[in-house]
């Protein structure tokens, strides 16, 4: 049974096409790596899951909801699956601590005094509990990134995205946000992360799904994608990475 359904998934901007025809399922516990070159959709992928793009033809069901509906619950939907970018997108005069308990308070309503036990919880999760109390100029990139994945994970996501976390970061602090999502993975979070991180890709993820052109080029098990591409695009892509 799957979670995350997309059936000849098809997006454009203006005349340009950036997905084509894109059909991906996800069963429960599943970690998928999209990979490819810039531009090749993995991205707008993410962002269409999420219903934060239309898509013009195509179907997506993430946990029963039809998020291509017109009428899709778009709260109900953000509160399933969860979405990390890039930019962490912090509130820079609210604490780390209050950066997840407005989430919790504003979209689930939870009381204030429930909404301050959970997100010390999920700060604790991330390895942050000592920063509860520090504003976002207090903390590092990574501390940063890692406070963007506990707000997430306060509101119980079944699924998370994870949008090239790591690629504004050095060495030492892409370290701290691939370890805590090795150990969502170990969890059993459902997850869909693009990246570049070819051996956190080759390690963690069960699939690893290669776009190109904006469509599924090819995908399999990391060790077989990796070690025998059957394309030539793969090839020169893996080659270039490596």
């Amino acid at each position: 049974m799957s979670i995350v359904t997309l059936n000849s998934v098809s997006k454009s901007y203006g005349t340009v096409p950036v997905l084509r025809e894109v059909s991906l399922a996800l069963t429960p516990g599943e970690v998928v790596a999209l990979i490819g070159r810039s531009g090749s959709g993995k991205s707008t992928l993410l962002r269409c899951v999420n219903a934060l793009e239309r898509v013009q033809s195509g179907k997506i069901v993430v946990d029963g909801i039809e998020v291509t509906s017109p009428s899709a619950d778009l709260r109900k939907l953000r509160q399933t699956v969860g979405i990390v970018f890039q930019s962490y997108n912090l509130f820079p005069h609210y604490t780390a601590e209050g950066n997840i308990t407005i989430a919790l308070t504003v979209v689930k309503k939870v009381p204030k005094r429930e909404a301050v036990e959970i997100a010390r919880a999920a700060l604790e999760r991330v390895g942050l509990a000592d920063k509860a109390a520090s504003f976002p100029h207090q903390l590092s990139g990574g501390q940063q990134q890692r406070v963007s994945i506990a707000r997430s994970l306060a509101l119980s996501p079944k699924v998370m995205l994870f949008d090239e976390v790591t690629s504004a970061l050095d060495p030492e602090l892409k370290d701290e946000v691939l370890g805590v999502m090795e150990g969502l993975a170990a969890g059993g979070m459902t997850m869909i992360l693009v990246t570049h991180e070819m051996t956190f890709a080759r390690d963690v993820a069960h699939r690893v799904v290669f776009m190109h052109g904006g469509r599924i080029h090819e995908e399999g098990p990391p060790k077989k994608l990796f070690s025998a591409p059957e394309t030539p695009e793969l090839k020169q892509f893996i080659k270039r990475i490596f």
